[in-house]
C-alpha cells in the first residue's frame, strides 16, 4: 500500500478549515451563551455541543487520512446508493424539525443525511465521469450525469428542503470543466430570468420582451437556415409557454413560506414583521458593527436574541454585529482563498475522479458561501443552508469535513497516480 507522507497534504487549505471552524465556534458561542458561568464544553449548551462535534470531526480526519485513496473511487456507487437509501427512508423514519422532515433521531442525537448525500454524490459523478473516459460529449452521457445529481435532490425536494436541493446546481461546475455544452447553464440562466421577469412585470410583458430578443437574435445570426429558425420558434414557445406559467407554479408548487420570502426579496411585499423580521433584524445586526464591530460577546443584537436562527443560518450576523466589516472581510477572504487554492489542487490532478470530485467540493462550498451570506444581508431569499465549517450542526460539520477532507486525501496521493 502507498503511503502519503505529510509534505504532500495540502496543508493551506487545512489551515484556512482550522480557521473557518475556531472563529465559527466562537461566534455560535456568543451567539448562544447565557448569562450564566459555565464551561466552554458545556453540553447543555449549544457551544458545548459544537464543540464535541469540532472534536469528532478530527476523529473523522484521522479516519479519512487512513483509508487508501482508491477506496473512495471503488465504493463511490456504494455511498451513493446508501445516500439515496437514507434519504428516501426519511419519509417513513424521519424527525419533523422546522417543518422539514430531513432528520435521523438516535436517541436524541439528530442526522440529517442530507448533509452527507452531497459527498456521495460528488463520489458517484466523479466515477461515473472517470469511467467513461471522454468529455460527455453524447445525450446519453449527459442524461445519466443529470440523473445521478437529480435523483438525491428529488429525494430532497418534497421533505420539503428545496433550500438543500438546490445546492445540486453546484454539480455544473464540475460537468462545465469535463466539457458539457454551455448551452445548459443559458437555459438555467434564461429559465431563472424569465421566472422573475413574470413576477415583476407579469406573463404579457415578459412574453413581447422574450419575443423581441430571439427576433433580434435571429436577425443576427449569420447561417439562416431552416433549422435554425425552427430551433428559434421553440425557443420562443417555450419562453412564452414557461412565462404564462410562472404563476401557477408559483402559486400551486410553492409553499406559502418560500412564496412569502421571494416577494420579500423582490420587493413585491415589505414585511419587516413577518416573514421579514429574520432578514430585518439580520440587516440591523451587520450595520451596527460598523467597521471593527462591537466586541466578542458585546453584541446587543446578538445578545438580546433579536436574530432567529443566529446560531445556524444567521450565523454570519454575529460577525457583522461584534466583529464588524473587519470580521466579515476576513471571512469572507478566507473562504474565497479556500475556494481558489481547491480550484488549483483540483486542476493539478492526475486522475479525473480526482479531478472531477475536486470541482464537486469547490462546486458545493461556492454555493454554500454564495447562498448563506446572499440570504442574510437580504439579497437572496431565506432556504435555510448553513455557511460551512461556520455554522452550528454536526451533520453540517461532519458532511463538509468529509466532502474537504477526502479530496485532500485523493490529493496526497495525486503522484501515486499514473498521468
Amino acid at each position: 500500500m502507498s503511503r502519503s507522507g505529510p509534505a504532500k497534504i495540502d496543508w493551506l487549505s487545512i489551515i484556512i478549515f482550522l480557521l473557518l471552524v475556531v472563529f465559527g465556534w466562537m461566534n455560535i458561542y456568543s451567539a448562544s451563551v447565557s448569562g450564566e458561568g459555565s464551561g466552554f464544553f458545556d453540553l447543555n449548551h449549544i457551544y458545548g455541543k459544537q464543540a464535541l462535534w469540532i472534536s469528532l470531526s478530527f476523529v473523522l480526519i484521522i479516519l479519512i487520512f487512513a483509508i487508501e485513496a482508491k477506496f473512495f473511487e471503488r465504493f463511490a456507487s456504494v455511498f451513493y446508493l446508501v445516500s439515496l437509501i437514507s434519504l428516501a427512508g426519511l419519509f417513513v423514519f424521519g424527525n419533523t424539525v422546522s417543518g422539514a422532515t430531513s432528520w435521523y433521531n438516535f436517541g436524541g442525537i439528530s442526522i440529517q443525511p442530507g448533509e452527507f448525500a452531497k459527498a456521495a454524490t460528488a463520489l458517484a459523478l466523479a466515477k461515473y465521469l472517470s469511467d467513461i473516459e471522454t468529455n460527455i460529449g453524447s445525450i446519453k452521457q449527459q442524461f445519466y450525469a443529470f440523473l445521478i445529481i437529480l435523483l438525491p435532490a428529488i429525494l430532497i425536494i418534497p421533505q420539503p428542503d428545496p433550500g438543500s436541493a438546490l445546492v445540486y446546481v453546484a454539480f455544473l461546475f464540475p460537468l462545465y470543466r469535463e466539457g458539457i455544452s454551455t448551452v445548459y447553464l443559458l437555459v438555467g440562466l434564461s429559465v431563472v430570468a424569465l421566472f422573475i421577469a413574470t413576477l415583476l412585470i407579469g406573463s404579457l410583458y415578459t412574453s413581447i420582451i422574450a419575443g423581441v430578443l430571439v427576433l433580434v437574435a435571429m436577425v443576427l445570426q449569420a447561417r439562416k437556415r431552416i433549422q435554425h429558425y425552427l430551433i428559434y420558434f421553440f425557443i420562443l414557445l417555450f419562453s412564452i409557454g414557461f412565462s404564462f406559467s410562472v404563476n401557477y407554479i408559483f402559486e400551486n408548487f410553492m409553499e406559502q413560506r418560500h412564496r412569502d420570502r421571494i416577494n420579500l426579496i423582490l420587493g413585491r411585499d415589505v414585511d419587516n414583521q413577518g416573514i421579514g423580521y429574520n432578514i430585518n433584524q439580520s440587516k440591523i445586526a451587520i450595520g451596527s458593527g460598523g467597521w471593527t464591530g462591537k466586541g466578542w460577546t458585546e453584541g446587543t443584537q446578538t445578545r438580546g436574541g433579536f436574530v432567529p436562527e443566529q446560531h445556524t443560518d444567521y450565523i454570519f450576523s454575529t460577525v457583522g454585529e461584534e466583529w464588524g466589516f473587519l470580521g466579515t472581510s476576513v471571512v469572507v477572504l478566507l473562504f474565497i482563498v479556500l475556494l481558489v487554492r481547491l480550484a488549483f489542487v483540483a486542476e493539478r490532478q492526475r486522475s479525473v475522479f480526482a479531478r472531477v470530485y475536486g470541482y464537486c467540493v469547490v462546486g458545493i462550498l461556492f454555493v454554500h458561501f454564495l447562498i448563506n451570506i446572499g440570504m442574510v444581508i437580504g439579497v437572496f431569499p431565506t432556504v435555510g443552508i448553513p455557511l460551512p465549517f461556520f455554522s452550528y450542526g454536526g451533520s453540517s460539520l461532519w458532511g463538509f469535513t468529509i466532502l474537504l477532507f477526502v479530496f485532500l486525501k485523493l490529493d496526497s496521493q495525486r503522484k501515486n497516480v499514473m498521468g
